[in-house]
């Protein structure tokens, strides 16, 4: 078992939880046809997210001074915890995940924004975090891409974290090389394009077998455009594990206060 372990900072930390397959953009689609891009369902699930615990306001006003970003958290109690600041000027808001995490050795983490849920007027920004050794905790940033006001809701998950061996990055060798140096590859690539042109031309004279189909379906069954099945571990779905509370993390008189916050 691959270790993830969130020790908590304070009793009073944000909630974590698998990360969910459903965007309400692509919900919105027509019959909801963006489901049918599995490469994008599987990206939402692949990590945690981190949930607001209150709403969170913020406005920017062009400024490159940490003063030029306001911020407003609804919850006093959360006021108290620096939940969301102005820390690094030029517009950038600040959240505080409040936990120190632990990942097998040569296992990092991923933070960013939640994949495939953008948000009008600010951008989340990424970084990699080496919590196979990291003995404090780090934050998740935003930038304003324009002057204005943008607002996050309780629950609204503001960071996502995802396990990566970064060491197992350094080992690969990248190649470019002709698609007919590997025949059989080439082959399986001119069966699907002409396959796909001539159901798109289907598609196009309204034929009613092409059109009750709607789309092809291949890569969503791991097969290849003459049927064959390619993808022995293939995904069509993932739903990773809720993050279990261990009874010591219950404890209410637990209590460690964040930089800055010494008594």
């Amino acid at each position: 078992m691959k270790t993830l372990a969130f020790y908590k900072t304070h009793a009073l930390v944000p909630e974590i939880r698998e990360g969910l397959p459903e965007r309400e953009w692509m919900n919105a689609t027509p019959e909801r046809y963006a489901y049918r891009c599995l490469p994008l369902s599987i990206a939402n699930s692949l990590g945690w997210e981190v949930l607001l615990p209150c709403g969170v306001e913020a406005e920017w006003n062009g400024g490159r001074e940490t003063e030029d970003l306001r911020v407003e958290i609804d919850e006093e109690r959360w006021r108290d915890r620096r939940l969301a600041s102005s820390h690094f000027g030029n517009g950038i808001l600040t959240f505080q995940v409040a936990y120190v995490v632990r990942t097998d050795a040569a296992t990092g983490l991923l933070v960013r924004g939640v994949p495939n849920r953008p948000k009008d007027g600010i951008a989340p920004l990424e970084g990699f975090v080496e919590t196979d050794w990291l003995p404090f905790t780090f934050t998740m940033n935003w930038q304003f891409t324009r002057p204005g006001k943008v607002a996050f809701d309780k629950d609204e998950p503001f960071c996502f974290l995802t396990p990566l061996g970064q060491h197992e990055l350094t080992e690969y060798r990248p190649q470019i090389r002709a698609l007919a140096s590997h025949p059989s590859l080439e082959a399986a690539y001119a069966h699907w394009s002409q396959e796909r042109s001539a159901f798109n031309e289907r598609l196009l004279q309204e034929d009613p077998d092409t059109v009750r189909q709607a789309w092809q379906k291949w890569y969503t069954k791991g097969r290849s455009s003459d049927g064959r099945e390619l993808g022995e571990r293939h995904l069509t779905k993932v739903r990773l594990a809720a993050p279990a509370v261990m009874d010591d993390a219950l404890d209410p008189e637990d209590r460690c206060l964040l930089p800055g916050q010494e008594e």
